[in-house]
């Protein structure tokens, strides 16, 4: 691990806390020990890792919303009405009126239209979220237009189920920047995209005070918010890689909450009277990549033994009991058509038959880019494991998140163990990813999990592409479980397992809920007593 826990000596906590190692927090902050080390940028443009977009939802607002408290309902943020045209493809949004950015500066339709134009123009890594329903940087004046200060008028390409594109608005990338602040700061035409990777031009909740890659962010609240100020003045989080380090932290005192506990420390603390307990069933997907750039993945019978060398039930008893669950498709639990078919199980006997089939009957060599942290790294081992019982010859790469992403992302891996959590709540959001690529070629402008992959698919494009056209949702869910199940049996995905999350903090702390997606982790709702 390039990244080791630190503790208090040394770092901004001492100056932040006025006090020695192991004293309790400020009754004013809010301290949380993570693994951030994920982050790539704070600019919601560009932010598409689980902790940079946790930050963006709790410093920018967006149009939209969702209610978690019924039922993931859409509910106005930034909009005080919104309306749709009877084909389905015009909306129109009244802004709330009064409210500021932390600048001070007033927010207007004006910032919202610049907005959806520097998302779509930079098309970052979520642009795709926005860029689907036609959006593109030569006719973005046309398509999302400020008819007054209060009014924006958004016309999209095709009639889309209306729930959709409205989920779509709750995403990171559909935040609501300050144009003014983010034009002062822009240089040679970048939008600002440089200095948001460690700055903020929002109106949401909090500010960011400062950030520092693999060591901590620093929020301050926004008094003036719009939904009333937050209950905590200061939210740190400081990245702690290690689940010990973060129960050592908790039981002393120094850390409110931690987030990142293992099997084994969750049921350490679980008894302490001092402990709470906060859990949340997290969209998250933990699966394999594999890369059909290498021929051996090329192959289907080779996919297919590997879904069947993974000993998922093992690996859910001995390393993530309690924190994830089993499930083998795209769609997690709780969405439209997701379905819980577990088809694959620990089977070396017929992975060698699929292998002998596919001319490797002594099995192969490959490497696997695994992130240095717990439990990723000791999942990793586990099937380095059971594939050598089939003869397949594992070898692991460790990094931190950044180095595992950037080079997943540039699809110059064999393997990507990793996590994908929904952008949105729709279907669409994982179907998207994992069962749609437009084009395998390295200029493609949709970047999606499948083409990170190399997994050339026009038939399956077209299914997954017209399912959010269709407005009957019992229709609209039966044809995400058909997708499904064939997805399971060809696609060069390995899917395991769904997170639940679970968070452990002092008994004095309170309001802490954890939402179904990043986008949906919200820190003002936070009480200390």
């Amino acid at each position: 691990m390039r990244h080791y826990a630190k503790l208090l000596v040394g770092s901004t906590m001492v100056a932040l806390m006025a006090t020695t190692a192991y004293a309790q927090t400020p009754r004013d902050t809010i301290v949380m020990a993570k693994q951030i080390d994920d982050i790539i940028s704070l600019d919601p443009a560009e932010a598409f890792e689980f902790s940079g977009v946790e930050v963006g939802a709790n410093v920018y607002d967006k149009l939209m919303g969702v209610d978690l408290a019924n039922k993931n309902a859409l509910v106005g943020d930034l909009a005080a009405s919104w309306s749709v045209a009877a084909d389905n493809m015009t909306y129109t949004f009244k802004l709330k009126p009064g409210v500021k950015f932390h600048s001070g500066n007033p927010l207007t339709a004006a910032d919202v239209v610049y907005s959806f134009q520097r998302a779509v123009t930079l098309n970052k890594s979520p642009g795709f979220i926005l860029t689907q329903f036609g959006f593109t940087k030569d006719n973005i004046a046309e398509t999302v237009r400020a008819t007054d200060d209060q009014t924006v008028v958004i016309k999209v390409s095709k009639p889309f189920a209306p729930t959709f594109f409205l989920n779509c608005l709750t995403s990171g990338v559909a935040s609501i920047v300050d144009s003014k602040l983010v034009t002062a700061n822009a240089k040679d035409g970048d939008f600002g995209n440089a200095w948001l990777k460690l700055n903020s031009a929002g109106s949401g909740a909090y500010v960011v005070r400062s950030y520092r890659p693999n060591e901590q962010y620093a929020l301050e609240a926004n008094a003036s918010w719009h939904k009333g100020a937050p209950k905590m003045r200061r939210v740190i989080v400081r990245h702690v890689a290690e689940p010990a380090s973060q129960r050592l932290l908790l039981e002393k005192g120094d850390i409110d909450v931690a987030r990142n506990l293992s099997k084994d420390q969750l049921a350490a603390v679980r008894t302490r009277p001092d402990v709470a307990i906060v859990q949340g069933d997290k969209g998250y997907i933990l699966y394999l990549g594999l890369n059909t750039k290498n021929p051996n993945f090329a192959k289907p019978e080779v996919r297919e033994a590997m879904k069947w060398l993974v000993d998922y039930s093992s690996i859910e008893r001995n390393i993530v009991e309690g924190t994830y669950k089993h499930h083998e498709s795209f769609l997690p639990e709780g969405f439209l058509g997701a379905i819980t078919d577990k088809p694959y199980k620990f089977d070396p006997a017929k992975a060698k038959e699929l292998l002998a089939k596919a001319g490797l009957p002594n099995g192969f060599s490959v490497t696997m880019d695994v992130r240095s942290v717990a439990p990723i790294t000791d999942i990793a081992q586990a099937i380095q494991a059971s594939w050598a019982q089939a003869g397949v010859k594992l070898e692991l790469i460790p990094g931190d998140g950044k180095q595992t992403l950037t080079k997943y992302r540039a699809r110059t891996h064999d393997i990507y163990i990793g996590q994908w959590g929904p952008d949105y709540l729709d279907p669409h959001t994982n179907a998207e990813t994992f069962a749609i690529n437009e084009n395998n070629g390295e200029d493609a402008k949709s970047k999606t999990l499948a083409w990170r992959n190399a997994w050339d698919i026009p038939e399956m494009t077209v299914r997954t592409q017209a399912a959010v056209l269709e407005s009957d949702a019992a229709k609209r869910s039966s044809t995400y479980g058909e997708l499904q199940r064939d997805h399971q049996k060809i696609s060069p995905f390995v899917i395991m397992f769904q997170q639940v999350e679970v968070s452990a903090q002092r008994k004095n702390v309170s309001g802490w809920v954890i939402g179904p997606t990043s986008d949906t982790n919200l820190y003002a709702p936070i009480v200390k007593n």
